[in-house]
């Protein structure tokens, strides 16, 4: 059973871009931490957090790409997944300060004692404890994800109307945690970190490990989608995309086909949103706004949805090019994103990668049409001599 995941995980190219992955959670940590400052391979710990930040975009993008590109909900709001477990580490985080806040309480976050909080919310409970946090991180967007999805898919919302409710969810969400009494620090969010797993969070250390385990957890849940995709629960997820109609009239429950993949696209976005926070060394409402929703719907696109490995370049593409013109032309950023994806639109409709595999699907089709045509020749004139 284990051989035969991993046979449907690695299938295609996904195992070359596994080991890419992997190769990189090995070389980059260990060009900053072995290599000089001032040796020409050495990566800056900056650049690597950097990295590490695009590697979260990658994962989250990947979440999006699975309920998108193989079952055809697009989602505009799993940057409320992604959110969510990142709040969930923060709350872990903030924990972890004690009394070297600026109040010095140790029971309470210094946020709370501004705003004249007298105890901790019961929903702040456990979150000192590690494993408990990690918890919350798959567990809260799971469960957003499944009600959400429960009531969603039942009453066969489709299309745009499921994409503007998602886009919904993920605005209401931005307005409550902006507000004080909620409890998660309102406008200003969850900062001034101290330290996870009793590690300091600004070692250089400290973030070479962050790097590794998002390079690991992007590779592992490529593995898992991977595995999903080409099960033959993967066709018929397909064929929820394609023909929902007539998935359904064949007598497969389509709507839980929907939120099972629903709730793990969402605990892959919480996954990539708790890895992100200690990197940045921020998680506020922000996140939540349904522009960064639609921003990983360019960067799928950009790479080719419907691909798994198509999200993950144009994440990292798109948000490298973010850093570079954010900092030389700020005024033009988002300008160029519009252009790039209207670009992409008009002109690769497939994405770069799903661009690529036609082009090598095409050649393959006239290869093997010119073999047939080929063998068709050389028989005739034996059945001619035999006329």
């Amino acid at each position: 059973m284990i051989s035969a995941f991993i046979f449907r995980a690695l299938k295609g190219h996904i195992l070359a871009t596994v080991a890419v992955i992997l190769g990189a959670a090995v070389l980059v940590p260990a060009s900053n931490l072995l290599l000089p400052a001032d040796h020409a391979l050495h990566i800056p710990t900056y650049v690597m957090s950097l990295m590490g930040k695009y590697l979260c975009y990658a994962l989250l993008a990947l979440a999006l790409d699975l309920v998108w590109g193989y079952c055809g909900i697009l989602s505009l709001g799993h940057g409320a997944f992604f959110a969510l477990g990142g709040y969930a580490m923060g709350m872990y985080l903030m924990r972890q300060i004690g009394s070297r806040g600026v109040y010095g309480n140790p029971d309470l976050p210094d946020f709370m004692i501004f705003l004249n909080w007298k105890e901790l919310p019961w929903f702040w409970y456990g979150f000192d404890m590690f494993p408990f946090a990690m918890l919350m991180v798959l567990f809260v967007p799971g469960l957003l994800a499944f009600v959400f999805g429960w009531f969603a898919f039942r009453s066969r919302v489709n299309g745009v109307y499921l994409s503007i409710i998602t886009q919904a969810m993920t605005y209401a969400l931005m307005l409550a945690f902006f507000r004080n009494d909620m409890g998660f620090g309102g406008n200003n969010g969850l900062t001034d970190y101290k330290e996870i797993v009793g590690f300091s969070v600004q070692a250089g250390g400290t973030r070479a490990v962050l790097f590794a385990l998002s390079a690991l957890m992007l590779a592992l849940c490529l593995l898992i989608a991977s595995a999903i995709v080409n099960s033959k629960f993967g066709k018929v997820l397909v064929g929820v995309r394609d023909a929902e109609s007539r998935v359904r009239f064949l007598g497969f429950r389509v709507e839980n086909i929907k939120l099972f993949t629903f709730v793990v696209s969402a605990m892959f976005a919480g996954i990539a949103g708790a890895l992100f926070v200690p990197q940045v060394g921020i998680i506020n409402p922000g996140e939540f706004a349904p522009a960064n929703s639609i921003e990983v719907v360019v960067w799928t696109a950009v790479g080719g949805r419907g691909t798994l490995i198509g999200p993950i370049i144009g994440a990292v593409l798109v948000n490298a090019g973010k850093s570079y013109f954010t900092g030389a032309f700020p005024e033009l950023w988002l300008f160029a994103l519009g252009g790039l994806f209207i670009a992409v639109t008009l002109f690769l409709p497939k994405g770069i990668v799903g661009t690529i595999q036609s082009g090598f699907s095409g050649r393959k089709a006239m290869k093997a049409a010119s073999s047939a045509e080929k063998g068709r020749g050389d028989v005739t004139p034996v059945a001619q001599a035999a006329e």
